[in-house]
């Protein structure tokens, strides 16, 4: 439930924050309640793990003192691809330890993940052994909004912030509002393939999984539970049968449109295979961090090709240009789009759309400004609501 603050004590809050000296350092309440004391001036800023990588960067590239996992450098700006490797805090292989961090002398440390207890006695350990302020904040898809004003305002980018989260609620408003005009009963049942040999999966309510199930599918692996990614036979693939496969690698891609084997599935006979882009970040997860905002209108058109009316290769030129600061060239985005890309028939698209402008109100324009019930930013004592702790993620 969403933490909302007492009008009166709230005032008195955010006339204080105001009323602060320039420069003054200032408190950070986090996802996880924790309140962490900011420094003066923030310039280095230090990846906690990959979907921090990802947050930094596209909201203060300058800001970043490396990557804590390599991308893929093809598809980022030069200067920004030439960044040295920091090292992971997190995830089940960490790459840095407290020493590094001492090694690195970053003004703060931010972790993007979903938040849990053991995360945030992990922030508090490597706090105290470094002297570096540690953040955890809430990178669940519906938070990604109230996520991008926080840490903007609190690198001293809010209006960046602003721009970027405006553009996470259209995307988000656009799918929902696309979904409400799909039958419960059409939905498709998808497979997500990780690996090269495709035999790992993510279970509903897992970062890896959360965009398939924001963008309205049903994940064929529900059955075995939630929250993880698990090992699963080819045998349990061909009984599930789904309607779409996406692969994570193209080893799994190529060898489900090749193999024999793999032609029983209902999406081998009707073409619904598909291959998730990754440069420079994953459009479904690896990591799962704000990249996946764009995974959402990709995996929404492939679920209902005939129905949503944008267009992929418009979509993701606005998308990386907004958010990587990287135009594409006609062939890095024929790259990226041919292998994931859905077929449609626009005969049917015409019928869905006229649907859809039905159940539009005459007249009515998109909202721009905040969502109602998302906190302000958290510098200075304007406090994010803390997350429902949930499993501990993978990055």
């Amino acid at each position: 439930m969403p933490l909302r603050l007492p009008a009166a004590p709230f005032a008195a809050v955010l006339l204080l924050a105001l009323s602060a000296p320039p420069g003054q350092a200032g408190d950070f309440v986090d996802s996880a309640g924790r309140r962490v004391t900011l420094p003066d001036r923030i310039t280095r800023v230090m990846p906690a793990g990959p979907t921090a990588d990802v947050l930094i960067f596209v909201l203060t590239p300058e800001k970043l003192v490396g990557w804590s996992r390599a991308p893929h450098t093809n598809y980022l700006p030069a200067r920004y691809a030439r960044l040295p490797l920091s090292g992971q805090l997190t995830g089940p292989n960490p790459t840095a330890t407290p020493e590094t961090v001492m090694r690195l002398r970053p003004d703060l440390i931010v972790d993007a993940a979903a938040v849990t207890p053991d995360r945030a006695a992990f922030a508090d350990q490597i706090q105290r052994q470094t002297g570096v302020p540690y953040i955890l904040v809430d990178n669940s898809i519906p938070r990604m909004p109230a996520m991008l004003r926080d840490v903007g305002t609190m690198l001293g980018v809010a209006e960046r912030g602003e721009d970027l989260a405006i553009y996470a609620e259209h995307a988000l408003r656009a799918i929902r509002g696309q979904l409400l005009i799909q039958p419960s009963d059409k939905r498709p049942r998808v497979y997500y393939a990780r690996r090269n040999d495709g035999l790992e999966t993510a279970l509903p309510g897992s970062p890896a999984s959360n965009g398939i199930d924001e963008a309205g599918a049903i994940n064929v692996a529900g059955a075995l539970g939630s929250d993880e990614r698990v090992l699963i036979t080819r045998e349990q693939i061909i009984a599930w049968n789904p309607d779409v496969v996406i692969s994570a690698q193209r080893p799994f891609y190529e060898q489900v449109l090749r193999d024999p084997a793999w032609r029983q599935l209902s999406a081998v006979r009707n073409k619904r295979v598909y291959l998730t882009p990754t440069s420079p970040f994953g459009w479904v997860d690896e990591p799962p961090g704000v990249n996946r905002l764009l995974g959402l209108f990709w995996q929404a058109g492939l679920f209902y090709p005939n129905d949503l009316a944008e267009d992929l290769r418009t979509t993701v030129q606005e998308f990386y240009e907004k958010f990587y600061r990287i135009k594409l060239n006609d062939k890095q985005l024929e790259v990226l789009v041919k292998p994931a890309e859905a077929k449609y028939d626009p005969s049917k698209r015409l019928a869905s759309e006229a649907l859809l402008r039905l159940e539009t109100p005459a007249g009515a324009a998109p909202q721009t400004g905040p969502v109602p019930g998302l906190p302000p930013p958290g510098r200075r004592g304007l406090m994010p609501t803390p997350a429902t702790p949930g499993a501990m993620p993978k990055y």
